[in-house]
């Protein structure tokens, strides 16, 4: 009987001390769980209507939630009455010792987010960065992946891609054509720039804004040089650029506007 009050003895005590600190530790975490998921909803909308990019929107709500979780969990340790100065310190070791082991995942990492919040491309658009041309296919937190024109996957990590300089050929959903047309010095200016003219206003697809110039650039050692600029919108840059010049060597051949070439002359010796 002694043993068995001492017993009950003890845990009515126990009861009394710590009772209200585990009632209130777990009265913290139930609060705490359920705020945490009014602020991520919250945190989901407020990315929505700012049109951040999907991969960013669950990365940076799911490092919101383990923060804001991890802040709970010390909390409510300190509540129920565990010295949480040594928790934070291991916590803060720990992150120190991954973070060495990782600096270049991490370098990776930091790239991915500063391209996802300043978007220099997207999904779709073509670019050259890293030595490398070809459009977008994914971007993704560590690595944003290429597809060439010769239909070649490439993966850039982002850490290297977001410092490097980042070339964006479609980002103002238009680009423009430059073609170099060198004729023969004995060509008629004037025509000549017409005949070009007339070459660019055959195609379709070519934009009337920015205006499309034909203008005298060089004199050449073997030809005067023309330019030839014009927009065209995105998809239509290179069917169109390729059209033009075929439409071009046709019209000069119809206008009897030369194209200089080297000619090789073949000369005969006599015996």
């Amino acid at each position: 009987m002694d043993t068995a009050t001492k017993i009950w003895n003890w845990i009515k005590e126990a009861l009394m001390d710590y009772g209200p600190r585990i009632l209130t530790a777990i009265v913290l975490l139930i609060v705490g769980l359920w705020v945490i998921k009014l602020l991520m909803k919250g945190l989901r909308k407020a990315l929505s209507k700012r049109d951040f990019d999907d991969t960013l929107q669950k990365f940076l709500v799911n490092l919101c939630n383990w923060a804001l979780k991890i802040m709970l969990f010390i909390a409510v340790l300190s509540q129920l009455g565990i010295e949480s100065t040594s928790f934070v310190a291991v916590l803060g070791a720990a992150g120190l010792a991954v973070g060495l082991a990782l600096q270049g995942s991490l370098s990776n990492f930091a790239g991915g987010v500063l391209i996802m919040l300043f978007r220099p491309f997207r999904v779709g658009d073509v670019i050259q960065a890293q030595g490398e041309i070809g459009s977008v296919k994914q971007i993704e937190i560590f690595t944003t992946k290429l597809l060439t024109p010769q239909n070649r996957l490439v993966i850039l990590p982002n850490g290297a891609l977001s410092n490097g300089t980042i070339t964006n050929f479609t980002a103002e959903g238009f680009q423009k054509i430059f073609l170099t047309i060198g004729v023969a010095y004995d060509s008629d200016i004037k025509h000549t720039k017409e005949v070009l003219l007339g070459a660019i206003k055959k195609q379709e697809s070519v934009m009337e804004e920015p205006v499309p110039v034909v203008e005298l650039i060089n004199l050449g050692d073997s030809s005067i040089d023309f330019t030839v600029r014009c927009a065209v919108k995105n998809e239509d840059f290179w069917p169109i650029q390729w059209a033009l010049m075929a439409t071009i060597k046709e019209d000069l051949d119809a206008a009897g506007i030369e194209i200089p070439y080297p000619h090789q002359v073949e000369i005969q010796k006599q015996g």
